[in-house]
């Protein structure tokens, strides 16, 4: 008589920028058997050398953090380690935040509203292949295809100057919008220095001598 199949464990990383959300985190799916917890990650650069050196099949990713965002590891995980999935878990279900993070390649997109049992199951399927999006998620998507609401503005800058970053242009729009550069560190979650880095990499791509025809040029 052969023997039962073991029961597949699906390896994860868990990346959170707050300690007690990613400590809750790794505590809750400590009591799921089939998923193991192989690495904590504090921001999107941890958590690209934790997938790399783990692994593991599935990366539990937040959005805002500080230095490198989940959308950036998100795209590096996906570039460099495509056999690991990204489910993105945050507290954001805007519509930029949904479109940068499915663009970015990301496999699922949950709020961290979901419970055990509907992250364990999101966990399971983009293990499989599958996408997932939560019922906020969803509901978002399809208010945009009903209402026809426009693109979002970040995806929209990279599309007009195809030459900017990621971050270049999520600091784009807020200069678009004359944002104070205090305002746009808080933003972001960087320091004001390098919110000056980007501008200048940004003046110098559009071609713009002063803030005020970046902002011209940007509108």
């Amino acid at each position: 008589m052969s023997a039962e199949p073991a029961e597949r464990i699906i390896r994860i990383v868990v990346a959170d920028d707050q300690d007690i959300v990613r400590d809750g985190l790794v505590t809750v799916l400590g009591l799921v058997p089939d998923i193991e917890v192989v690495a904590e990650a504090a921001d999107g650069e941890q958590a690209v050398r934790a997938v790399g050196m783990h692994r593991p099949d599935v990366a539990l990713m937040d959005l805002r953090m500080p230095g490198t965002s989940g959308v950036e590891a998100t795209e590096r995980i996906v570039r460099d380690f495509p056999a690991t999935a990204v489910l993105v878990l945050t507290t954001f279900d805007d519509e930029a935040s949904i479109t940068d993070a499915l663009r970015a390649g990301a496999r699922g997109y949950l709020t961290k509203d979901a419970g055990r049992t509907q992250l364990a199951a999101a966990i399971r399927a983009v293990a499989e292949g599958q996408q997932v999006l939560g019922e906020a998620v969803g509901r978002r998507l399809m208010d945009r295809l009903v209402h026809r609401a426009p693109a979002d503005p970040i995806g929209a800058l990279r599309e007009r100057f195809p030459a900017l970053t990621r971050r270049e242009a999520e600091v784009a729009v807020l200069v678009a919008r004359d944002a104070a550069n205090a305002d746009i560190a808080r933003e972001l979650y960087v320091s004001t220095a390098t919110v000056k880095s980007h501008i200048n990499a940004l003046f110098a791509k559009l071609g713009a001598a002063t803030r005020a025809e970046a902002i011209a040029l940007l509108r």
